[in-house]
């Protein structure tokens, strides 16, 4: 699914914003979340203090492979959603890093429940999702911030971008839905669901009204 989700991102990113667009995306999402998950393992910043099992494939430098593909896939919609919903480009970066940071109150809950990855000590943490400190949601927003910001150099303005827009779409519908139904996670589809709704909600009313 991640390399999949990769690949989408990667393809839109050359067919609607050539080449130049999609080597810059992935060295700022795979290539900086390489980087700053490396930095993770090795030292607990900014994330907290976690490690990788070795159910996600090889690891290089204590990061699981599969992992920087998964920055990639998610941040590309999120930045294109937020080109939708808003004017200001501020108001753009900001946007997009909370829709590219709440995609993880899904996926960090849902991950460690399976055994990915765990925290030595995963406290404090929201109401109802132990495992995952606070933490390490605000490091997730701390990338999300710059890899927005490096996004806006190369694609600063909307194109053609319905597909990104409905896998944004999908992943926090399809999230809420196996959260609360299939995962027994009713806490983090809630977290979930208001968080990356702060982006979700308004990109589908913006459709809905074109």
């Amino acid at each position: 699914m991640v390399l999949l989700g990769f690949t989408f991102s990667v393809a839109h990113a050359w067919a609607t914003r050539g080449p130049r667009t999609a080597a810059w995306l992935v060295a700022a999402t795979a290539g900086g979340g390489f980087a700053v998950e490396a930095l993770g393992v090795a030292t607990g910043f900014p994330f907290g203090a976690y490690a990788y099992s070795d159910a996600l494939g090889p690891k290089l430098a204590g990061v699981s492979l599969v992992i920087p593909l998964a920055w990639t896939w998610m941040a590309w919609p999120a930045w294109l959603a937020a080109l939708r919903v808003a004017r200001r480009m501020v108001s753009r970066v900001a946007l997009a890093a909370v829709g590219l940071a709440a995609w993880d109150l899904f996926l960090d809950p849902q991950m460690v429940a399976e055994g990915y990855w765990t925290w030595s000590d995963p406290h404090p943490a929201l109401p109802g999702v132990p495992g995952v400190p606070i933490g390490n949601y605000l490091g997730w927003l701390a990338v999300a911030v710059p890899m927005m910001i490096a996004l806006r150099a190369v694609a600063p303005d909307p194109g053609e971008d319905a597909p990104p827009h409905a896998l944004y779409l999908w992943t926090y519908a399809s999230s809420v839905l196996a959260h609360a139904v299939f995962l027994d996670l009713p806490a983090s589809a809630a977290w979930g669901a208001a968080g990356m709704g702060v982006l979700a909600i308004p990109l589908a009313v913006t459709l809905w009204r074109r």
